[in-house]
C-alpha cells in the first residue's frame, strides 16, 4: 500500500463516520473530503472543483428544477385525481398509491413526488381505518423503488452514468438502460409491499397531526361562468367536495347571504360559496369544480385609488407566499374585521381564510370579527405578511403550499419534460444539454415562477456531487479503488464473479442505509470497476448493481430523504424501518441479480 493510498483510506474512513456521526451536514462533509484530499496532494487544487461542471451534476440540477415545474402547475395534482381508487379496498389502494409514487419518481425527483403524495396518503389512511404510517411507509418505498427505473429517476444513477461515460470503450448510459433491471424490481416490491409489506409496518400514533392540528378553514369561492360547478344542484357539489372532506355552509348571490342553503338549489355562475375545508384539500376543491378563491375585499374607495399599485404587484410577481397566523389577545385585530384593516392597500396583502375552534361565526369573511386564538391563511410578498404580522402582533405558525392546478401550465410542463427526455433518449442531445434546454423552455413559458428556478434546486446535494466526484477520481488514480475491490474478491468473494456481483450489490445497500445515496455512488462506482478490471468483467454489470444498492436504502429513516420525510408524520421510531425493509431489501437481491446476469452478462 502506498503513501496516497493510505492517506485516501484514511480520509474516506474519517469522511463515512462524519456521515454517520450526522453532526455536520452532507454537503459540508463533502467539502471538508474535497479540500482534505487537495491539502494532501490527492487532487490537484486546479481540478478541485471540477466537479460542478460534471454533466451528473447539471442534470441533477435540471431535473430537480423540471420536478418543481410538474408540481406547481398541478401537472402531478391532475394525474393523482384520475389516477387513486376513491373507495378501492386496502390492497388496491395502497398498490395504486404506491405505483403512482414509483412512475412519477421514474421522471421527476422522487422526494418531490413524496412530497406531493403526502397529503393523498394521509387522508387515504383515515378511510381506510389505517394508521398514517401504514400508508407513508409503502409511499415512501415506492418512490424511491421508482427512482431506479430511469436514468433521471435519482442522482445515483447520474453518477453511475458519468462513470460509465469515462471510460474508453463505453459511452454513458442512455435513458431507459436502467429500466432493463430496475423495473421488474420496482413492480415486484410494489405488488409485494401492496399485498403484505403494509401489514409488516409498526401501528404508530401520529405524533405530528396531534400536535399541530389548525382545523378546518372557513373561506370564500366565487363560481366562474366557465366552471363546472355553475348549474348544478347543491347536492352534487356537495358530493365532489365530500371527497375533500369539504362542505358548503353558506352561499351568496347578489351580496345576499343564504346560510346552510338547500341541497336542491340550484348554484349559478359568479355565485360564491362559503365553504369549510382543511387547507391541504383546498386545491382539491378548487380545481376539481374550477372555483377561484374570493378574497376578503375593502372599502370600495381604497380599492379604486390603489387598483393602478395592486396590478403592478401582481405583474411583479415578487416572492408570494401562504402563512398561517394566529392572532395572539393582545392583537389589535381583536374585534376588527379584513374589510376595515385595508390590507390591500397598506400591505398589498390578502385573507384567504379563516379557522376557528368552536366555528359559530355566520358572517362573510370579510366582515368577520376576529377572535383571539383565529388563525388567519395570509397571501402575498413574505416581507409584507411578516411586517403585517408583526404590526398587529401575530405569530407566524407555518407557511403553507397551495399549488392550484392550472390545465394550461400543467400541458406545458409535462410537454417540456417529455421532449427533454426523448431528446436524451433518443440520443439527439446529451443529457445534460437536453434538461438544461428543458428549463431554458420552463422558463420562457412561465411554467415555474422565475423566483423559484434557483430555489428549487437541493443546494446542499450538488455541492455534494461536485465535492466527491474528484475525491472519486483520486480513488481511481491512486488505484485505491483497485486496493479495495482485490480485498473484496480475494477476502470474501474468493475470486468468484457472481458472488462478487452480489457482493457489490450488498455493500452498496448497507452504505446507502447509513449514508446519502449519491455519496454512496460516488464511492462505489470505482470500486465496481476495480473488481470487473481484476476479474477481467464486463464493467457495465457491476456500475448497475451499484445503481440499484445505492437506491434500495430501506432499513433506516437517515438512509434517503422520503425515509426522514414520513418519520414525524407517521410516528416512527428508528428500529421501525427495518420490520419492512429488510424483506424488500433481501427481495431485491433476489430479483436483481439474476437480472443483472440476463441483461449485462458478465
Amino acid at each position: 500500500m502506498t503513501q496516497d493510498q493510505s492517506m485516501i483510506l484514511v480520509i474516506l474512513l474519517a469522511t463515512m463516520a462524519m456521515f454517520l456521526w450526522g453532526r455536520w451536514r452532507h454537503d459540508m462533509v463533502a467539502g471538508a473530503t474535497l479540500l482534505a484530499c487537495v491539502l494532501a496532494g490527492l487532487v490537484d487544487a486546479a481540478d478541485a472543483f471540477s466537479g460542478f461542471s460534471h454533466p451528473a451534476v447539471v442534470t441533477v440540477a435540471c431535473v430537480l428544477v423540471l420536478s418543481r415545474a410538474l408540481q406547481t402547475s398541478g401537472a402531478v395534482d391532475i394525474l393523482a385525481r384520475h389516477a387513486l381508487p376513491k373507495s378501492a379496498g386496502v390492497t388496491l389502494s395502497i398498490a395504486a398509491l404506491t405505483g403512482l409514487g414509483a412512475l412519477l419518481s421514474g421522471f421527476m425527483n422522487n422526494v418531490g413526488a413524496m412530497a406531493l403524495l403526502m397529503p393523498v396518503a394521509m387522508q387515504m389512511s383515515g378511510r381506510l381505518g389505517l394508521s398514517s404510517g401504514q400508508v407513508l411507509m409503502p409511499l415512501a418505498f415506492g418512490t424511491i423503488l421508482g427512482g431506479m427505473t430511469t436514468l433521471i429517476g435519482t442522482p445515483p444513477n447520474l453518477i453511475v452514468s458519468g462513470f460509465r461515460s469515462e471510460l474508453e470503450t463505453a459511452s454513458a448510459f442512455s435513458m431507459f438502460d436502467f429500466t432493463l433491471v430496475g423495473l421488474p424490481v420496482a413492480v415486484v416490491c410494489v405488488l409485494f409491499v401492496a399485498l403484505l409489506g403494509w401489514r409488516l409496518v409498526p401501528v404508530r400514533k401520529n405524533g405530528v397531526s396531534e400536535s399541530f392540528d389548525t382545523g378546518a378553514y372557513v373561506t370564500e369561492v366565487r363560481v366562474p361562468e366557465k366552471s363546472k360547478a355553475a348549474n348544478l344542484l347543491l347536492r352534487d357539489i356537495e358530493k365532489v367536495l365530500d371527497e375533500a372532506d369539504a362542505q358548503v355552509i353558506a352561499l351568496v348571490r347578489n351580496e345576499v347571504k343564504i346560510n346552510a342553503p338547500s341541497y336542491g338549489r340550484k348554484v349559478l355562475a359568479n355565485d360564491i360559496l362559503i365553504i369549510e375545508a382543511e387547507v391541504e384539500s383546498l386545491a382539491d376543491v378548487l380545481s376539481s369544480l374550477g372555483l377561484k378563491l374570493e378574497e376578503a375585499e375593502e372599502d370600495e374607495d381604497s380599492s379604486e385609488d390603489n387598483q393602478e399599485d395592486d396590478d403592478k404587484e401582481s405583474a411583479s410577481s415578487v416572492d408570494i407566499v401562504l402563512v398561517e397566523l394566529v392572532v395572539r389577545e393582545e392583537s389589535q385585530l381583536v374585534g376588527r374585521s379584513a374589510k376595515s384593516m385595508l390590507l390591500r392597500t397598506r400591505y398589498g396583502i390578502n385573507l384567504l381564510a379563516l379557522s376557528r375552534e368552536d366555528r359559530k361565526s355566520h358572517a362573510r369573511l370579510r366582515t368577520m370579527k376576529i377572535k383571539a386564538g383565529d388563525l388567519l391563511l395570509m397571501q402575498g410578498p413574505q416581507d409584507a405578511v411578516m411586517e403585517f404580522a408583526s404590526d398587529y402582533s401575530c405569530i407566524p405558525l407555518a407557511e403553507r403550499d397551495l399549488n392550484i392546478p392550472d390545465k394550461n401550465k400543467a400541458i406545458t410542463a409535462s410537454v417540456i419534460l417529455i421532449a427533454a427526455i426523448a431528446l436524451a433518449a433518443l440520443g439527439i442531445l446529451p443529457t445534460a444539454i437536453a434538461f438544461a434546454l428543458g428549463v431554458l423552455a420552463s422558463m420562457a413559458t412561465k411554467t415555474l415562477p422565475l423566483r423559484s428556478i434557483y430555489t428549487a434546486i437541493d443546494w446542499p446535494v450538488i455541492v455534494l456531487l461536485g465535492a466527491l466526484i474528484p475525491v472519486a477520481n483520486a480513488m481511481e488514480s491512486t488505484g485505491t479503488a483497485h486496493l479495495i475491490a482485490d480485498f473484496l474478491l480475494g477476502t470474501l468473494a474468493q475470486g468468484n464473479s457472481v458472488i462478487a456481483l452480489g457482493l457489490i450489490l450488498v455493500v452498496t445497500m448497507f452504505l446507502s442505509d447509513v449514508m446519502n445515496n449519491a455519496a454512496t455512488a460516488a464511492v462505489m462506482c470505482p470500486i465496481a470497476l476495480g473488481t470487473a478490471s481484476t476479474l477481467g468483467l464486463n464493467p457495465d454489470a457491476f456500475l448497475m448493481a451499484v445503481a440499484i444498492g445505492a437506491s434500495c436504502a430501506f432499513l433506516t429513516p437517515i438512509g434517503h430523504q422520503n425515509n426522514t420525510l414520513i418519520l414525524g408524520p407517521g410516528g416512527f421510531r428508528f428500529g421501525d424501518y427495518w420490520r419492512l425493509g429488510l424483506p424488500v431489501e433481501l427481495l431485491v437481491c433476489a430479483v436483481s441479480v439474476p437480472l443483472l446476469l440476463v441483461f449485462w452478462p458478465l
